[in-house]
């Protein structure tokens, strides 16, 4: 398996878009972080100060239009996010009226035609990627089971099987849509998803057959949260991981809570995001194993942190990716040693 050097530092502006300049549009913010020296950015597709998705799914001009204002501050989008709406593709009722704020009003208390519109919004999203030369689309898988995910009550023999069927049976038109666009989908496995560790995208993977374009956006954050060995995870997974958030965590033991968080805000959970190089991910040995198995994706900064201020952290995780990207070596170390080989030469060694 040849080894690559992944492509950064990017930044994903959800994180970021706001009413006051520099944040409140693409080019303004663009600069921004241009200035700090970023070289990619992720897109939230629901935000209009940042893209008109469906603008850029049906028309060439304005997807060219859009990559020229980046690429005149040298800057390149590196995927489309649809997290939110991908989420409302399948949502269980018990979360339907937390949910409807991911769609228009229009969609609200009309969960037919919510699912309609982020299905919609999903194959747009494969047309936009393709108009913009894009290969990856990041998302959710949303949830059908996710209130059942501790096992008490006890659940009805086939209920995870059936949820899986149904999952798949949303989704499988959509990775054949993207499919035909030249697109991946990245999930990103998430709690709260029914795609939340390896062994539920292994589920989902079984009931899509195998599909080709259904894949993994790698986050090391989330999986500090369920205690999961996120570098064992890299070997598992690397053939199907197609994006990747830089995003740090910390998982602090005390005698009150554990991995749910007895419902308490994020600066008081055990688990909980960092801004980079705060947390207790060890992103030397990600990068390490990502560009040994030829990752060569965007190493993506998703800023998240209940303590550190964002300016802060986007200032920060410039120098902290660009530190950890390998520029993978062409040569190997001993090769001055080589005393050169034949197969004369060898047979001799072998004593034959």
């Amino acid at each position: 398996m040849q080894m690559k050097t992944i492509k950064g530092p990017a930044i994903f502006l959800a994180q970021f878009m706001d009413d006051k300049a520099p944040f409140n549009n693409l080019q303004a913010i663009g600069a921004w972080l241009a200035g700090l020296g970023y070289r990619g950015v992720q897109i939230p597709t629901w935000d209009k100060r940042c893209i008109d998705m469906e603008q850029a799914a049906t028309s060439k001009t304005y997807a060219d239009d859009l990559k020229g204002v980046l690429t005149e501050l040298g800057l390149e989008i590196t995927e489309l996010s649809v997290h939110l709406q991908s989420q409302l593709v399948a949502t269980h009722p018990a979360y339907d009226t937390m949910f409807d704020g991911f769609a228009p009003a229009q969609y609200h208390g009309n969960v037919k035609d919510r699912t309609a519109w982020a299905t919609k919004q999903v194959e747009l999203a494969a047309q936009a990627s393709e108009n913009l030369g894009l290969k990856t689309i990041a998302a959710f898988s949303g949830s059908l089971l996710w209130h059942t995910v501790y096992p008490w009550p006890q659940r009805p023999a086939g209920l995870v099987e059936a949820g899986f069927k149904e999952l798949a049976s949303r989704w499988k038109p959509l990775l054949d849509t993207c499919d035909r666009h030249g697109v991946d989908v990245a999930f990103e496995l998430h709690p709260g998803e029914d795609l939340h560790d390896g062994v539920t995208f292994e589920r989902f993977l079984e009931a899509v057959n195998g599909h080709t374009r259904a894949n993994i956006l790698y986050d090391p954050s989330h999986f500090v949260l369920q205690q999961l060995d996120y570098l064992q995870f890299i070997d598992f997974y690397h053939d199907r991981i197609k994006a990747f958030h830089v995003k740090d965590a910390e998982f602090l033991y005390n005698g009150k809570s554990g991995i749910y968080g007895g419902y308490q805000d994020w600066i008081d959970r055990p688990g909980r995001f960092r801004s980079l190089g705060d947390g207790q991910v060890d992103f030397k040995g990600i990068f390490t194993k990502l560009s040994r198995y030829g990752f060569d994706g965007w190493a993506v900064i998703e800023w998240e942190c209940c303590i550190k201020d964002p300016v802060q952290g986007a200032e920060e995780g410039v120098a902290f990716v660009k530190d950890h990207i390998i520029q993978v070596t062409s040569k190997t170390f001993d090769d001055f040693a080589s005393a050169g080989a034949d197969e004369n030469l060898n047979r001799q060694i072998l004593g034959l």
